[in-house]
């Protein structure tokens, strides 16, 4: 099986590639839609005006241009440089530039060039805690090291369980052993030898982490839970905005349920 480095470097040419895409992701389906209405309240619910904020895996800017929507000052960081850069002309384009104190390129695994203590808040959403596999537990105790005493991280992982039930057709790919070890495991680099690789997590993997890395979870919530399946359905509730904005605030409740945390594709956190 391939190094840690192997594989981040395999992730940061995935991105480099994919700059368009990474910005059409959560908008060019229904159940994209539902996440990122989901990421974007959670991300509510911890950023307040004023606050400084360090993005990490900031991508092309979907949630730096909420960042500046909620006031917040913005270091945006990236592993890619194509990403980095899209999201500077993203910024000019929507004029949230004003927002953002800097873009400077950053591998989430050595975040010690930055001191602590001084953000508000870490937010690294898109899985940036995901591409970096055993490496993953002391990237997010450097992040909590970034963050004040009464700040927050807020993260976003891969979810084991709501992939396997959201892609189960895709297990057909794979060897009864290959399917074993993700499962076991959660790594997917033994099994997809080329293009985009992560490492899953289960909800309760998170709440070991983040107690290893000397934090303490503060909330949790799946990325999607009802709107990952009938689509049908779910494009008749967005054609009508009175019943999708309702079902959307039911959506975000479930999310934030215990018994629904591994359900999505994504399991969102807070801690510090």
């Amino acid at each position: 099986m391939e190094s840690t480095e192997q594989a981040v470097e395999r992730v940061r040419r995935h991105f480099d590639e994919m700059v368009d895409a990474e910005w059409l992701r959560l908008a060019e389906s229904i159940a994209g839609r539902v996440s990122f209405e989901v990421h974007r309240r959670f991300l509510a619910e911890h950023i307040s005006h004023g606050m400084r904020v360090l993005e990490i895996g900031a991508g092309p800017g979907r949630f730096t241009r909420e960042l500046a929507a909620l006031g917040a000052t913005i270091t945006v960081t990236d592993l890619s440089e194509a990403q980095l850069a899209a999201n500077r002309d993203r910024a000019s384009a929507d004029g949230f530039d004003a927002h953002v104190e800097e873009w400077r390129s950053l591998d989430i695994r050595d975040t010690s060039s930055l001191p602590a203590n001084s953000f508000d808040a870490v937010v690294a959403y898109g899985g940036p805690l995901s591409y970096v596999f055993d490496h993953a537990e002391d990237a997010l105790r450097g992040l909590l090291r970034l963050s004040r005493p009464d700040g927050v991280v807020v993260a976003s992982v891969m979810s084991l369980l709501g992939a396997w039930r959201h892609f189960l057709p895709a297990i057909l790919d794979f060897t009864d052993d290959q399917n074993d070890h993700i499962l076991l495991t959660g790594d997917l680099r033994q099994a997809q030898p080329e293009g985009h690789v992560c490492q899953m997590y289960r909800a309760s993997d998170l709440v070991r982490m983040v107690e290893s890395a000397g934090g303490q979870l503060i909330a949790m919530s799946a990325s999607n839970w009802a709107s990952l399946d009938h689509l049908e359905a779910l494009e008749t509730l967005e054609s009508q905005p009175e019943r999708w904005a309702r079902f959307l605030n039911h959506e975000v409740r479930a999310c934030a349920e215990p018994g629904a945390w591994d359900g999505g594709t994504h399991v969102l956190f807070a801690c510090r």
